[in-house]
């Protein structure tokens, strides 16, 4: 996988906690653990998002849809 380079900017009280944990050899060098912390988080976004929209569904609807067809005989599905 390619990489790109960035420039940010951090609040020195959060640089003095990732500089500790690097200091602890949590993490290689700083890069890398702004990398896994915005994977992370990235990660954690996408999951929520998956959550609100599930929450959206009608559960009985759902229920219905996902029960339909199964009351029939199972003779009548084909073989596998």
């Amino acid at each position: 996988m390619s990489r790109a380079k960035i420039a940010i900017s951090l609040d020195e009280q959060v640089l003095n906690q990732l500089d500790h944990f690097v200091n602890r050899r949590v993490f290689p060098n700083r890069s890398r653990a702004i990398e896994k912390a915005v994977e992370e988080k990235l990660q954690r976004l996408e999951r929520s998002r998956l959550a609100r929209e599930c929450a959206k569904l009608d559960r009985a609807f759902e229920k219905a849809m996902a029960e339909e067809g199964l009351s029939g005989d199972l003779s009548e599905w084909p073989e596998y």
